[in-house]
């Protein structure tokens, strides 16, 4: 397929994206503020460390369905529709293993830490383990469709998700006006309702998979070589996924052995905002991850390569625009949003988003490196420096300091993880690093000094309010545009975009 044909599939498909992303991002910002509101701090503090196992798990199956997508998309490259079926059928065989071994261990060594050192009111504690059962239900019914949700990447259908999220948003904003409308325990109906819409949303997946796809139907099919590979990969990737997981919800649950619950519902709301604002990039990246593995899967390395830079720099471009009101503007932010603010809450998020924007140049090059299909020497080095993050976060507060020391620590680990990352694909697929620094890393310094000085001098001069507020998004959006044309993008790339816009200019 030409280049041209790629960038206009990846385009639309990130189109699709952000076209849900902005519904999902709405209604989910709503949401959030209407279940703080009903629940109050400390239980939804309590449903945020207890039924954060959801957000771990759909994480997780998350990260997985990329992973799964590497086979289907790589196969689909070389049209080979017969193996197509065969690796859906090994792995649907694969994540039902894992569904088992994690109900196992989520019911013995999970319950006891629950019970018996989380810290939770105890008046309070038998809504937890109802909330606990719920989130363990939701992700056995989550990880048994992640072949279908990487079936759907793989085929590049991003309407598909567009479609199902505002479906999705839409159910979780009837369960608010359900909590109000019934006097029932809040929050044991919250974790019920919420994994109503799980199995509601899952089998909408399963149904359109099954009717679409053609291997997208079971049958029992064993080979004792391909399903060793795949749970090599698979297995390889689980370790990833769990060591990012521990980087983010083991860092919660130590949050409350050390400070109690109202700390995780500060945390929470962080989190929910960096996650809104991070859509952008993660739909962006979802519409690229295809391309990258099909690129590696017909040898056209320098194709994938390019690829790799220009979108591990258009991924934080993306994300720095929309960042830079949410970290000068945090207060005013969360003061329109919430009644209540948390402590901790408005320093927990910029520190969140620095994370975010860290991260953001990482995912291409971690899908680069699922591409290549041998990934155990790559998840050993950089799951196990993440692994890092909860011993010495834990040595931290042991020692007496504050709850924002996590954070520091998350942001040091992110920053050595993204040059861990770049020594193993150097080896994997012949990355230059020095290209890397020179093509992306300097780009995105460069705008990120430039951007910072019109809205920060506005800052400085005005009081809080909405003028200033936006003022300071207006001039960030300004110069963070100016600044990435000027710094942020090749002499080549420009002249794309220069004939691009001419085109539709004289078309016009």
């Amino acid at each position: 397929m030409p280049n041209s044909e790629n960038n206009k599939r990846i385009a639309k498909n990130t189109l699709l994206l952000y076209f849900r992303m902005i519904i999902t991002m709405l209604v989910s910002l709503y949401t959030i503020r209407l279940v703080l509101n009903t629940l109050g701090v400390v239980d939804y503090g309590i449903y945020n460390v207890v039924g954060g196992i959801v957000v771990m798990f759909s994480f997780l199956s998350g990260t997985m369905a990329s992973a799964s997508q590497r086979f289907f998309a790589f196969e689909l490259g070389r049209n080979d529709i017969l193996q197509l079926k065969k690796l859906f059928s090994l792995t649907v065989i694969i994540y039902f293993i894992i569904a088992l071994i994690v109900l196992l261990v989520s019911e013995t060594i999970g319950l006891w830490f629950l019970n018996y050192k989380m810290i939770i009111p105890v008046e309070r504690m038998e809504a937890a383990n109802w909330i606990y059962q719920f989130a363990i239900l939701s992700f056995l019914v989550t990880i048994i469709t992640i072949p279908y949700n990487a079936a759907i990447i793989a085929h590049e259908n991003m309407k598909i998700f567009a479609y199902v999220s505002i479906i999705e948003v839409s159910l979780k904003l009837v369960i608010v006006y359900l909590l109000i409308l019934f006097s029932f325990d809040k929050l044991i109906l919250y974790s019920i309702l919420l994994f109503g819409t799980t199995c509601i949303v899952t089998f909408i997946y399963r149904t359109i998979c099954k009717r679409n796809y053609e291997e997208c139907v079971y049958f029992f099919y064993w080979n004792r070589s391909l399903f060793r590979t795949l749970i090599s990969y698979s297995g390889w990737n689980l370790f990833g996924s769990v060591a990012w997981v521990l980087n983010s919800q083991g860092i919660n649950i130590l949050l409350n052995l050390f400070f109690g619950p109202v700390v995780n519902a500060s945390r929470a709301i962080a989190y929910q905002v960096s996650s809104t604002v991070f859509q952008f990039v993660s739909n962006f990246i979802t519409a690229v991850n295809p391309q990258i593995t099909k690129y590696y899967a017909t040898n056209e390395k320098d194709q994938m390569m390019k690829l790799v830079f220009q979108s591990s720099k258009l991924s934080y471009f993306l994300l720095f625009i929309l960042s830079m009101p949410v970290l000068l503007e945090t207060n005013f932010i969360l003061t329109l949003w919430l009644k209540q603010i948390p402590e901790y809450a408005v320093l927990f998020l910029r520190l969140v988003v620095i994370i975010a924007l860290i991260d953001s140049l990482s995912f291409p090059l971690m899908t680069a490196a699922q591409a290549t299909g041998k990934v155990k020497y790559y998840q050993i080095v950089v799951g196990g420096m993440l692994l890092f993050n909860l011993p010495v976060s834990y040595l931290f507060l042991n020692l007496g300091y504050e709850p924002q020391v996590t954070m520091y620590i998350s942001i040091l680990i992110s920053s050595i993880s993204l040059f861990l990352r770049l020594l193993m694909l150097r080896t994997m697929i012949g990355l230059i690093i020095k290209n890397f620094f020179k093509y992306v890393l300097v780009a995105v310094f460069s705008v990120s000094v430039v951007s910072y000085i019109l809205p920060l001098i506005l800052i400085f001069n005005f009081n809080d309010g909405f003028f200033r507020f936006f003022a300071v998004g207006f001039s960030g959006l300004i110069t963070s545009i100016g600044s990435i044309y000027l710094f942020g993008i090749s002499i080549n790339e420009r002249h794309i975009l220069n004939g691009v816009l001419k085109a539709k200019l004289t078309k016009e």
